[in-house]
């Protein structure tokens, strides 16, 4: 069994323990020494981000070769269409190649904590929620994928990473729960992929 930490990570804190410039980072919210984020999560998006001491589990979430579905909730500004989505979920045209199809879907505004820096949409353009899963991981690629159908993003949160969710969570704070990786599963790919891990 290994140790995972569920942690909600707030709206502009760095998904590391340190850092030179004097920005927020994990370190003022997390004081359990030996774990470190299976991925990352940008400074400016929010939500769930794990955390473990176990190399092997780190690599079974992280990596791409796994495709662990991720789920985002996504506030764009205007009104989403179903054309867009539908877009989306086929697939878009980004300058470093075809996305691969995801899921999405509309989404009723989520009852969430207010973030530090209110979303601010252009004057008459007001924000619509979608909901979108992908099993890929690129650079920013949510804010990318949204901006290429039309509709920037405003606000971003991880909602989900496979099985694991911010269920119960509020931002800053953190779950621990254990996991049963098999024996199988701790061997490292077996080939070497070019796709960055995924940032949002």
């Amino acid at each position: 069994m290994s140790d995972l930490y569920l942690f909600y990570k707030p709206f502009q804190v760095l998904s590391q323990f340190t850092d030179d410039q004097g920005r927020a980072t994990l370190a003022a919210y997390i004081d359990q020494p030996g774990i470190y984020p299976a991925g990352r999560l940008d400074y400016d998006s929010e939500g769930l981000l794990l955390l473990t001491g176990d190399g092997a589990l780190q690599a079974r979430i992280a990596h791409p070769d796994f495709k662990l579905p991720k789920t985002y909730w996504v506030q764009v500004e205007g009104q989403i269409t179903d054309q867009a989505l539908q877009q989306l979920a086929r697939g878009v045209q980004l300058n470093d190649g075809p996305t691969r199809p995801a899921k999405a879907a509309h989404l009723e505004p989520p009852l969430l904590d207010e973030r530090s820096e209110p979303v601010r949409p252009r004057p008459g353009k007001g924000t619509s929620w979608l909901s979108l899963t992908l099993t890929e991981g690129r650079n920013r690629q949510v804010r990318r994928m949204t901006a290429a159908v039309g509709f920037p993003t405003l606000r971003l949160i991880r909602w989900s990473i496979g099985q694991w969710t911010l269920d119960g969570l509020s931002p800053g704070n953190n779950r621990l729960v254990s996991v049963h990786l098999p024996v199988q599963s701790r061997r490292r790919p077996t080939h070497r992929t070019s796709q960055k891990r995924h940032r949002n």
